[in-house]
């Protein structure tokens, strides 16, 4: 069971926390992690986007000019891709980008992805995120004592209404509930923040 530090918010040592072997030791699996990544990313595509083909276009119906004789490239319709408001050659539809993954894969690649990050000196496991006041100054303060100067996510027990204000400003600080924790937040940001009942959380809901 690997056992890692615990600070406060002013990075000062509290303690240690051990942590479930089968969640946050786990090989590093490379395919579920791009497998989890790539259907987060097709699932936010909208897909609306519709244009229209010659067939589609209103008008047309007239040939232009005779066949022969004027001199000018024979033409069938106004409508045809090379006319300005003509139709569009392999016009983009409308169309479903959405991807499925099951329960288990899922499951995987999350803890996949974390246990890597605390290999990796990534996460930072803290006993209680909280502010004494709602303001940008709190966090600032927080990050410098980290020396956290790269993208951070923030994983959190609850929706403590203050420290989501205090966070809130900052580009490169963004928090999350434990219940939404993903693969796709875990890899795209530097450094990991979870709170020790973040972790209890998870482990409650995952462990066996």
């Amino acid at each position: 069971m690997p056992q890692v530090k615990l600070y406060d918010m002013k990075a000062k040592e509290v303690g240690t926390l051990d942590l479930n072997d089968e969640l946050f030791n786990i090989e590093y699996n490379e395919s579920v992690i791009h497998q989890a990544v790539v259907t987060r990313l097709a699932n936010e595509r909208q897909g609306t986007k519709s244009t229209l083909t010659r067939s589609e276009v209103r008008g047309g119906g007239a040939k232009p000019w005779r066949q022969k004789g004027t001199g000018r490239a024979r033409q069938g319709s106004i409508r045809s891709p090379q006319w300005i408001h003509g139709g569009v050659v392999f016009a983009p539809k409308s169309r479903d980008f959405s991807k499925k993954m099951n329960v288990t894969a899922r499951r995987i690649a999350i803890f996949s992805a974390l246990s890597q990050k605390i290999r990796d000196n990534e996460v930072i496991f803290i006993d209680d995120i909280k502010v004494s006041a709602p303001k940008t100054k709190e966090m600032v303060a927080f990050l410098k004592a980290f020396n956290l100067d790269k993208s951070v996510l923030m994983v959190m027990n609850n929706n403590d209404e203050a420290v989501l204000r205090a966070a809130s400003n900052l580009e490169k600080l963004s928090t999350l509930p434990v219940e939404q924790l993903n693969t796709y937040d875990i890899v795209k940001n530097s450094k990991l923040v979870i709170s020790k009942q973040a972790v209890e959380k998870l482990e409650e809901v995952y462990g066996e």
